[in-house]
C-alpha cells in the first residue's frame, strides 16, 4: 500500500497513532457532469447508525432506498451499521488507516470534527455542493458543525435532532404542576412530587446505560454553569461544574429516588417504552424520533414536549451567554476521500436529502429534516414547537478533532459508574478519580490534535 503524506499521517494522530494508507475501495464511479450517474454493475457502501427504536422500519427504509437508488443510478446500495459511539469512532479509525471501507458515512454531528481532522474525507467544493442540490437546500443552522468555517465543510446535513424532554400532561396536572420547570433544581422538585413507587410511577425516565446520551447531560449542565469543557487547547473536565453535573445526574437515581432503579440498565429505547406506558412523568434527553412511538402509545393524547432545563444545578439563572438547551445535534453525511465511487456517493446524498425523501424519513423515524423546504413545511405540525425552539437555542460542541475522544471520556465515566449506581451509591472519591482519568485522556487527545 502507498503511504500518504506526512501531513496526513500527523492529522490521523487525532484518532489513532497509525499511518494512513491510500488503498481505495470499490470500482471507479461514473462522472455526473452532464446528467445522471451511470453506476451499472457497481455498489455503493454506506455506514449508518443502527436504529434501536425502529429496527424493522430501518430495514424497510434500507430496502426502499436501495430500490430508488438502483432505479436512478443502476448501482446497488449496501448498508452497514454501527451500534455505539465507541463503535462509530472505531469504524472511522479502521477505514482511515486501511484506506478502504464505506464510501459514505452517516455520522453524529459531534463526530464530524474528528472525521474532518483526519483529512480522509472530502472537503466539499462548489461543484460537490451542486451535485447535492446546493447549500441553499439545507437549513442554515444545520451547517453549523459541518466544518471549521464556511469555506471548509465536509459534513452534509442529513437530519436535525435537537434534544427536548417529553412530559405526561395528565400526571403533571394531577400533581398540581402547571408547566415543566426551566431549572434542573426545579425539575428535581417536580420529579419528587411526581414519584410514587407504590404505583410504579417515577418523576423521570432516564437511560443510564445508553450508548450515546449520558455525556450530553454533563455537557449541558457544565456549559450552563459557564464551563465549555474545552478552552482553546485545554480540557476542563476537572472543573467543579463537571463533578456537580455527575453528582446531580447520578443522584436522581441513588439519592433522590426519582428514577426507576431499573434505569441503571436502560437504553434510550427502554426509557422511551417506560414513558410511553405512563409510568414516568418526564422522559429526558429525547428528540422527535420518539414521536412515532408516542403517537401509537397508551399516552398518545397525554404527552407534549418542552425544552430541557437551561439553568445549571444549584443556580437560579444561567451563567452562560447561551442557554444550551441542546447540543447542535443530528447526523451529517461525509464522503470518504479514498472512495472510487464519489459521484455515486453524491448521487446518494442528493437522493436522501431531497424534500420528499426527508419528509418520508421524518414520518417514519421522527428526525427533523435538514432540507430547508421540508423543515418549513413542518413548522405548524403538532408537537414540533419545543424542538424548533431547542434547535434555535442549541449550542455546538467544540470543533476539534479531539472531541470524539473527549465525548467518549465523558461517557465512560458513566459506564465505569454503572456497578456503583446499581448498588445505590457512587462515592465522591470514585467519581473524582474517574473524572481525573477522563481529564488526562482528553488533554492528551487535545495535545495530539495540536
Amino acid at each position: 500500500m502507498r503511504i500518504r503524506s506526512t501531513a496526513k499521517v500527523a492529522s490521523l494522530a487525532v484518532v489513532a497513532s497509525l499511518a494512513l494508507a491510500a488503498c481505495g475501495s470499490g470500482s471507479g464511479g461514473g462522472s455526473s457532469s452532464g446528467g445522471a450517474v451511470n453506476g451499472a454493475g457497481k455498489t455503493l457502501d454506506v455506514l449508518v447508525n443502527v436504529n434501536t427504536n425502529y429496527p424493522e422500519q430501518q430495514k424497510q427504509w434500507f430496502a426502499d432506498t436501495a430500490k430508488k437508488f438502483k432505479d436512478q443510478t443502476g448501482a446497488d446500495l449496501k448498508f452497514e451499521t454501527f451500534t455505539s459511539a465507541n463503535d462509530e469512532l472505531t469504524r472511522i479509525q479502521t477505514s482511515v488507516v486501511s484506506g478502504q471501507g464505506p464510501d459514505v458515512y452517516s455520522l453524529g454531528t459531534t463526530f464530524t470534527p474528528t472525521a474532518y481532522a483526519t483529512k480522509a474525507f472530502v472537503t466539499l467544493s462548489d461543484d460537490d455542493w451542486k451535485k447535492v442540490g446546493g447549500k441553499d437546500r439545507f437549513n442554515p443552522a444545520a451547517l453549523g458543525i459541518s466544518g471549521p468555517d464556511k469555506d471548509h465543510l465536509a459534513g452534509i446535513p442529513f437530519v436535525s435532532r435537537p434534544f427536548v424532554m417529553a412530559y405526561n400532561k395528565d400526571l403533571l396536572k394531577a400533581a398540581g404542576i402547571d408547566k415543566p420547570a426551566t431549572t434542573w433544581d426545579g425539575l428535581l422538585d417536580q420529579a419528587k412530587k411526581l414519584t410514587d413507587p407504590s404505583k410504579g410511577q417515577y418523576g423521570m425516565g432516564v437511560a443510564y446505560k445508553d450508548n450515546f446520551d449520558p455525556w450530553k447531560y454533563i455537557w449541558a449542565m457544565s456549559v450552563q454553569a459557564g464551563n465549555p469543557l474545552v478552552d482553546g487547547k485545554t480540557a476542563k473536565l476537572d472543573d467543579p461544574a463537571v463533578q456537580k453535573a455527575y453528582q446531580t445526574y447520578f443522584g436522581w437515581l441513588t439519592k433522590d429516588k426519582v428514577v426507576n432503579p431499573a434505569a441503571v440498565g436502560w437504553s434510550n429505547s427502554q426509557a422511551l417504552a417506560d414513558f410511553a406506558s405512563g409510568k414516568s412523568a418526564y422522559f429526558l434527553m429525547t428528540t422527535t424520533t420518539s414521536l412515532p412511538t408516542l403517537q401509537k402509545s397508551a399516552i398518545k393524547d397525554k404527552f407534549e414536549y418542552s425544552l430541557m432545563p437551561t439553568v445549571a444545578p444549584g443556580e437560579t439563572s444561567s451563567k452562560s451567554d447561551q442557554p444550551a438547551a441542546s447540543i447542535l445535534s443530528g447526523d451529517n453525511l461525509v464522503v470518504a476521500d479514498y472512495s472510487k465511487n464519489k459521484d455515486l456517493a453524491f448521487a446518494y446524498v442528493n437522493l436522501v436529502t431531497s424534500k420528499d425523501e426527508q419528509l418520508n424519513y421524518q414520518k417514519t423515524f421522527g428526525d427533523l429534516p435538514a432540507n430547508a423546504d421540508a423543515l418549513a413545511s413542518l413548522a405548524s405540525a403538532p408537537h414540533m414547537a419545543a424542538s424548533t425552539e431547542s434547535a434555535k437555542e442549541s449550542k455546538a460542541t467544540p470543533f476539534t478533532g479531539a472531541w470524539g475522544d473527549i465525548q467518549l471520556a465523558l461517557l465512560n465515566v458513566t459506564v465505569q459508574s454503572l456497578p456503583d449506581l446499581a448498588s445505590g451509591n457512587v462515592s465522591d472519591a470514585a467519581l473524582s478519580q474517574r473524572i481525573k482519568d477522563a481529564q488526562t485522556k482528553s488533554q492528551q487527545s487535545l495535545d495530539r490534535a495540536k
